[in-house]
């Protein structure tokens, strides 16, 4: 039987879990995660809280934080899971982890029972590069002998947008968040101020040739609009000025992926991310080191930038094993051919 409140300041056990996850996403506010990932944390929260009050026959503002039990948690986990990716679902148990983690620390709660609900086994990332061996200067070369098929076209912005996601490797949102103030050093040594996951900061070396691309397009931009943007204007901006935002970023690299012919060359569900992980993929076999890929993706840990190199390892290995001469070999020796695997 569920309680109800019957003071206006209930004891922590009493205390309806709608009103938790506002204080805790309100504890969070402080700490500066992105707007999308305060957005996953509320989605993730209230939709298992929708399963629970399904199966307890109420409605979600009527559940106590004493009401969650280990059970309980398991069964709405069971049925959350049901139409969902592994990812999603992990996504969502290390949300309810992290909520509960509060109640404890503020004594809202006597424990965590996270511990006791199962989450499905992900398999370990795997980077999505753009396909194929030329294709970055495909797309680079159309971008820069064309306009892309719209209604007001802005090549030179286009070619700095994309030239800068795969020369620097940023994220969607580190992109977006991107000020005029961001870049600063002389011309030649230029470095680019990145404001990443977990209100980290890192500084990345600007080349020449991608300093004259953003330069040019900042030119642009000036004689466009009629008005010289200042230092703590967005640095990428729409066609009417406005910071891009994350829908106009990401049709604007679906589009130039179509006008350089190689849509079909991106992994499903990437598209800005293919591009950094095509600036990682090329790090890596090109020798940079584990650490220099670290401190240049702004991993925080150093297992997500093992994969890069593990992964072009692999390549490399499946690359040397299909030479014909190895052929040849096997059947002199009478070596079996290799397991894949």
């Amino acid at each position: 039987m569920l309680t109800t409140m019957e003071t206006t300041e209930p004891t922590a056990p009493t205390m309806r879990v709608t009103d938790a996850i506002s204080e805790y996403l309100t504890y969070r506010q402080p700490q500066k995660p992105s707007p999308h990932t305060l957005a996953a944390y509320r989605r993730d929260l209230h939709t298992l809280l929708d399963h629970i009050a399904h199966t307890e026959r109420c409605r979600p503002d009527q559940l106590h934080i004493a009401d969650l039990t280990p059970t309980l948690l398991r069964h709405a986990f069971a049925a959350f899971a049901t139409d969902r990716a592994p990812t999603s679902v992990t996504r969502a148990w290390s949300t309810w982890n992290g909520f509960f983690g509060f109640l404890v620390a503020h004594n809202l709660t006597d424990g965590n029972p996270m511990p006791a609900v199962s989450r499905p086994r992900t398999k370990p990332h795997q980077p999505k590069p753009l396909i194929g061996e030329d294709t970055p200067e495909k797309l680079l070369t159309a971008l820069a002998n064309g306009c892309r098929r719209a209604r007001d076209p802005w090549p030179e912005r286009d070619f700095a947008v994309l030239a800068l996601a795969l020369l620097t490797g940023l994220r969607s949102t580190e992109m977006l968040d991107l000020t005029i103030d961001s870049l600063g050093g002389r011309p030649g040594e230029r470095r680019i101020r990145v404001h990443g996951k977990g209100d980290t900061t890192r500084s990345l070396p600007i080349e020449p040739p991608l300093e004259a691309l953003i330069d040019t397009y900042l030119a642009t931009r000036t004689t466009r609009f009629n008005h010289t943007p200042t230092s703590t204007d967005a640095l990428l901006v729409d066609n009417r000025n406005q910071p891009l935002r994350r829908g106009g970023l990401q049709y604007l690299v679906r589009q130039c992926y179509k006008h350089a012919g190689i849509h079909d060359r991106v992994a499903r569900g990437t598209l800005v991310h293919a591009l950094r992980h095509t600036f990682a993929t090329r790090l890596a076999e090109d020798g940079a080191s584990v650490t220099e890929i670290m401190h240049l993706l702004g991993h925080a840990a150093i297992t997500s930038s093992q994969t890069y190199i593990d992964t072009t390892a692999a390549a490399q290995r499946d690359a040397a094993r299909s030479n014909r001469t190895y052929t040849a070999l096997r059947d002199l020796t009478d070596t079996p051919p290799p397991t894949t695997g």
